[in-house]
């Protein structure tokens, strides 16, 4: 299929033999299939993950097929959203894998056959047991895969100056974005509608198909992705080896005493997780706004950065919700009929992509007439902007849940505006986000802080787990109180993020 899309080389001295892919080097064929087909793996599972824990529980949907775990929506929120957080925190030590163990190719590759392992554990029909084991197998795969595909990606070009560089990328995040696009249509349809299982196997052959590909054009590639950058030494790698079997010895010893006993509950493993996914980037921050190293200016960005960091929570704790609170709402109180046509509401999942892929030319257009005119919003008005279009997504969501009170099902479309709503916001916040991370990093830490800003999907995961959780907090997070509320505070730390703009601008120096 790649090939297909190749053409004469028209750039003497392009990377790779003779054939580009739009103009660009051969090798963005290789990892754009890769990572399309990744995707398509990763969000077609994600779009069955809620439906599946909540199929046969009290808040599954009327007529919806049976077979799943039987949760409830406060059981059903935790696990989705300490498998997203978890996705995002391993991305940290997967890149350090790619930067200090394997090299960015036999990572990714170390990274696909994990999660297709996970996806095939997933297929098969067992329970709990074999359900678990595939979701850490994915979660893992995807934290290795996530920054080290990336990675190859840059390593295709002759350095940041290189003019198709922000093209190739472009080119690279339609491929996600296509994948995340077809996978819940496809997927969801056959889990949802013939077999949850065999949706899960449809994953594996998705990703067993972007594993191929990148075996097959692994030639394309910069040689450079095969090098270690920074190896470990051998003293390093026998530290780290005693401290990893270490840790896994206590771990196993622990958790084997509190199975022996008789004790253990899921909560013994989500609980410590989400902590971790709090406390972990929290410290990472403050270990590097305390190095000694940082200049004066740096110290101030990386304190303009804090702000930036803690709205990201603030808004993934709410935006992620959309793969859970928001999907358990359209399957048990929604229509499931739309002109007439029934459809799986697994189709939901859908709808970001879909709108990314429509409204993202539309807001790079937007921001660059503002700027010639010299109106466009700074990079901390656009944050506000996200945060308040957030919270007025989940304000706009109270409409439905009211409606819903009296056993109504409402129309999909009140959902499809929430999902836009939200879409609008991500396109404010997080292609922002990015920029303005690489642009405010330190220069010690410059190849880590793509990793840090992950991490805020990760605090804003973690904390909605300990909120749902009923041996923690116990909130309902899809009733009309809590929905309020959260509403109540993105909008609130938009408006605290708008009035301290000033504040922010001056310590972020030459960052604008």
């Amino acid at each position: 299929m790649a090939s297909s899309l190749t053409k004469d080389s028209v750039r003497p001295g392009t990377p790779g033999p003779e054939k580009t892919f739009f103009g660009h080097p051969r090798g963005l064929a290789t990892l754009f299939m890769t990572e399309m087909w990744e995707r398509f793996s990763f969000y077609g599972m994600k779009a069955l993950l809620a439906v599946y824990l909540l199929s046969g529980g009290p808040d599954a949907g009327k007529g919806s097929m049976g077979g799943g775990l039987a949760m409830d929506a406060a059981a059903m929120t935790v696990i989705v959203s300490i498998y997203s957080a978890m996705v995002y925190l391993l991305a940290m030590p997967g890149g350090w894998l790619g930067d200090r163990v394997w090299g960015p190719r036999k990572t990714v590759t170390v990274a696909a056959v994990t999660i297709m392992a996970g996806h095939v554990a997933l297929a098969l029909p067992g329970g709990q047991a074999p359900f678990f084991a595939g979701l850490a197998l994915v979660a893992a795969g995807s934290g290795l895969l996530k920054a080290n595909i990336s990675t190859m990606v840059g390593h295709l070009y002759d350095g940041p100056d290189d003019p198709r560089r922000d093209g190739g990328f472009t080119i690279f995040y339609m491929g996600i974005n296509a994948g995340a696009f077809f996978a819940p249509l496809a997927i969801g349809t056959v889990g949802q509608k013939v077999n949850w299982h065999l949706g899960f196997g449809m994953a594996a052959v998705g990703m067993a198909i972007g594993l191929a590909a990148f075996l097959l054009g692994t030639r394309h590639l910069n040689p450079k992705s095969e090098i270690v950058p920074k190896p470990l030494s051998a003293e390093e790698r026998s530290s780290w080896l005693r401290k990893g079997l270490t840790w896994l010895m206590i771990a196993a010893v622990f958790y084997g005493v509190v199975g022996f006993t008789g004790h253990f509950t899921l909560n013994w493993a989500v609980i410590p997780l989400a902590v971790i996914g709090v406390i972990v980037p929290a410290g990472v921050l403050l270990r590097i706004k305390r190095d000694k190293d940082l200049s004066a200016p740096e110290q101030s960005r990386m304190s303009a950065y804090v702000w930036f960091f803690v709205a990201a929570t603030a808004f993934w704790m709410i935006y992620d919700q959309g793969a859970s609170t928001v999907q358990a709402f359209g399957e048990g109180k929604a229509s499931h009929q739309m002109l007439g046509f029934d459809f799986p509401t697994s189709w939901y999942q859908s709808l970001n992509p879909l709108f990314i892929m429509a409204l993202a030319p539309v807001f790079a257009w937007i921001w660059l007439w503002l700027n010639r005119k010299g109106k466009e919003p700074s990079t901390v008005v656009k944050f506000a902007m996200g945060l308040v279009l957030v919270g007025v997504s989940f304000f706009f969501f109270l409409i439905p849940l009211a409606m819903a009170a009296n056993g109504t099902a409402v129309s999909p479309m009140w959902l499809v505006g929430i999902y836009f709503i939200q879409t609008v916001g991500e396109l404010c916040l997080s292609p922002v986000g990015l920029s303005v991370t690489t642009k405010m990093a330190p220069v010690k830490y410059a190849s880590q802080m793509m990793g840090i800003w992950f991490l805020a999907s990760t605090a804003g995961d973690s904390i909605t787990t300990l909120l749902a959780n009923p041996a923690v907090a116990g909130m309902n997070l899809g009733g009309r109180g809590a929905v309020f509320g959260e509403a109540v505070l993105a909008v609130l730390a938009g408006f605290a993020v708008l009035m301290y703009r000033k504040k922010v601008k001056a310590q972020m120096v030459d960052v604008r």
